[in-house]
């Protein structure tokens, strides 16, 4: 049986009506998860923001601590460190805490822990809680730099150290390597590492 003209465009009618209403689902389908999409950044936004500033206020508690020790350790070493020196024939009579020198713009160039001087010779301490070799390079970088920070002390002669409540065998023998002094907790007292036969870099 023949399908009229009229049956025709009924069918395509029917049809057309099927699709409008498909892609009318379809887009109420996709502005939801759009929406919901969008809450879920929202929320996500949320919680990285909250996690970050819960990291970030957990590395300044971190931070804080790390200073404490610092200074804790620098508290520690700073009256032995004139006997230690004196006993490896470095007669040093001052110890000058946390010194600091800036640029003419007020940026800060380099800290010292504590240095301990005569009127020839300044031994620069730097001081961690728990020493690593990165410490270490950092503070040879320093006194690479020091007499350029500090031009009062060109004519002296620079020596390094390097002293921690926890020293790592391994760094300590790194730190003696590079001609450092190695200062580091024994008991209740601050000990010297190096052995008889260490000779100390001047710079």
């Amino acid at each position: 049986m023949a399908t009229s003209a009229e049956d025709i465009w009924a069918l395509f009618q029917e049809t057309d009506r099927k699709i409008q209403e498909s892609d009318a689902r379809l887009t109420q389908l996709f502005k939801e998860t759009d929406r919901k999409m969008q809450e879920a950044d929202a929320r996500l936004t949320q919680r990285f923001e909250q996690t970050d500033h819960k990291i970030r206020a957990l590395s300044e508690l971190i931070g804080r601590q790390g200073n404490r020790l610092g200074e804790f350790v620098q508290e520690m070493v700073r009256p032995a460190v004139v006997g230690l020196l004196r006993e490896r024939g470095l007669p040093v009579h001052q110890v000058a805490p946390n010194l600091s020198a800036y640029d003419d713009n007020g940026q800060l160039l380099a800290e010292i822990d504590l240095l301990a001087l005569n009127a020839q010779v300044a031994v620069a301490v730097e001081c961690k809680s728990h020493l690593s070799i990165d410490d270490v390079n950092d503070h040879l970088e320093r006194l690479g730099a020091f007499k350029h920070c500090f031009p009062q002390y060109q004519t002296y002669q620079l020596l390094g150290a390097v002293a921690g409540m926890v020293v790592p065998d391994q760094v300590g023998r790194f730190a003696y390597r590079k001609g450092l002094f190695v200062l580091a907790q024994s008991g209740n007292a601050i000990e010297i590492r190096n052995d008889s036969r260490f000779q100390p870099k001047t710079w």
